[in-house]
């Protein structure tokens, strides 16, 4: 048996692979849920152009240097924190971010396989002809069913098992036999299916109202916010602080042009947004704007309602969540892959041993999240859900952390030999502003969404009726009133919770910095409880 840590995690054969993976692991559910209702409110066109200076100025620096630092040790985020600290004569204390990150990523995959399971069941839902006819109001009791009712709770968790079952089966057959093969296919398969139903929405959809509404240059609604919520979208979509990007590094073949391949993943994350939110205006809107809608009620009940209507419907919406599942089944691919990586490395147990006992465990842990939206869903700690407390933990927390203190061990604790070493050929325009971003520019604008994140998530706690100590004086110190400006319009419906709380109306920013309740009802049946847009993780998939 290998010396732990002394395990090599494995390597892919293809260079091209590592771009069809990276763009498994950034291509995500807040690509379809959240981006177009941002370009909608925030500028539309300018939004586009703000996210993508973001994503440049910002996050790819960060991009480049976890995959970079993965590479260089060919070994996953924990192995190559140790090897870089000792060759740097630094503090073992550093070894936190590697440590750090492994729990993050192992946390949100254990959400992200929730979300999974609920586009799974819709697949069959749809082909079964479920929400043939069906209205707002049977829609969203078809949610409430799958998800909200606490006597259906085990079926759910069937689902959650198949979906995490598709998942271990593919990762355990190997880097190589399993992981590349499969994203290889997968991944261009469904922007292939993504371009079918674009075509598709532009023949039957209102195509003109969506380029008018996210192309279009529309500067009178950009603000301080727009800016707010593109850096929040560029940081919490690409699955950084987590690993995932130094074990795709350590995979990849010595040919492989990395840092060229990451800008193409920035530059196509952005074009699959752009695509994903023409289609899902024209798919799921009757209007000329979303009407405050994103997340669980976006996805799962204006979007099936609107298909419903067209010819051969059943397999158009099969079709449509078949494509959504296949998007978190290679975000939860790649999520698992610096998990078992570690696990391997730590142990020396073979893959297919490490695979089945992390995917238990996630399972078990995803069990946490499934219950909080029925069984448990009136047990609340500080006024949120296990679900609630696991968001705000792992986005506030634990991301924003493992990236402040990767860029700041890059920055000033190795040598600018060795960063550049580990960087490898580049222009050096690029490594200076690389060098100077992960110095100054990422600690300080990490550190503030973080804040931003913890202290907003919060905050909407005690909207909520949280009792808890932090309540007692309202938290207002980051931006008046409210910790963030972006307010929804007052006229915005309210959507329905998972356990019926009371609440105002939902706010326009990141879906995790939102509040987890709403007025007592639902789209059109008071009787009927369903997840809510705010209760979705922002940055999980």
């Amino acid at each position: 048996m290998p010396t732990p840590y002394q395990t090599h995690v494995g390597s892919f054969t293809r260079k091209s692979t590592f771009f069809w993976a990276a763009v498994g692991a950034t291509v995500g559910l807040a690509n379809l849920w959240q981006f177009p209702y941002l370009a909608s409110l925030h500028g539309g066109g300018l939004f586009i152009l703000l996210y993508l200076a973001c994503l440049l100025l910002v996050t790819l620096p960060l991009m480049v240097t976890e995959a970079a630092l993965g590479r260089y040790a060919r070994h996953g985020i924990v192995l190559a924190m140790d090897g870089l600290i000792r060759s740097a004569k630094r503090s073992r204390l550093w070894m936190a971010a590697g440590r750090l990150s492994i729990l993050a990523a192992f946390l949100v995959l254990s959400f992200t396989a929730v979300f999974g399971s609920i586009a799974l069941a819709y697949v069959f839902f749809g082909a079964l002809g479920r929400f043939s006819g069906a209205g707002d109001s049977e829609a969203t009791a078809i949610l409430a069913g799958l998800v909200s009712d606490p006597r259906e709770y085990r079926m759910f968790m069937g689902w959650h098992l198949f979906f995490l079952l598709l998942v271990v089966w593919v990762s355990a057959q190997g880097v190589v036999k399993g992981l590349e093969r499969a994203l290889r296919v997968v991944v261009p398969g469904t922007l292939v299916l993504m371009l079918v139903l674009f075509a598709l929405a532009v023949w039957y959809g209102r195509i003109d109202g969506a380029v008018s509404q996210i192309l279009a240059m529309h500067p009178e609604d950009l603000s301080w916010g727009s800016l707010k919520a593109a850096l929040f979208h560029a940081f919490f979509t690409l699955g950084l602080g987590m690993g995932v990007w130094a074990i795709l590094g350590s995979y990849t073949t010595p040919h492989t042009r990395l840092k060229r391949s990451i800008l193409a993943v920035v530059l196509m994350d952005t074009l699959v947004a752009i695509l994903a939110g023409l289609m899902i205006f024209a798919m799921a809107t009757d209007g000329n704007s979303f009407d405050g809608e994103r997340g669980f009620s976006l996805l799962f009940v204006s979007m099936p309602v609107t298909l419903a209507q067209l010819p051969a419907s059943q397999f158009v919406i099969a079709t449509v969540f078949l494509m959504v599942v296949l998007i978190v089944w290679t975000t939860s691919l790649n999520l698992l892959e610096p998990v078992v990586g570690w696990f391997r490395e730590w142990t020396g147990a073979p893959r297919e041993l490490s695979v089945v006992l992390i995917g238990l465990a996630v399972w078990l842990a995803g069990l946490a999240s499934l219950l909080s939206f029925n069984l448990w869903a009136q047990e609340r700690v500080g006024g949120a859900t296990m679900f609630r407390w696991l968001e705000l933990v792992t986005g506030g927390l634990l991301i924003p952390l493992v990236a402040i203190l990767v860029a700041l061990f890059t920055g000033w604790c190795l040598t600018r030999h060795l960063a550049r070493t580990m960087l490898g050929a580049a222009p050096g325009l690029f490594a200076g502003i690389w060098f100077w971003v992960m110095r100054l520019v990422l600690p300080l604008v990490v550190a503030w969404i973080g804040v931003q994140y913890t202290v907003f998530s919060l905050s909407n706690l005690c909207d909520s009726g949280s009792t808890a100590v932090w309540c007692e004086q309202p938290v207002t110190l980051l931006s008046g009133d409210r910790p963030d400006p972006l307010e929804e319009p007052a006229d915005a419906p309210p959507s329905a919770g998972p356990s019926g709380d009371e609440s105002a109306g939902n706010e326009t920013v990141p879906a995790a910095e939102q509040s987890p309740s709403t007025e007592n009802g639902s789209k059109g049946n008071s009787g009927e409880k369903a997840p809510q847009e705010d209760d979705i993780l922002y940055h999980s998939v």
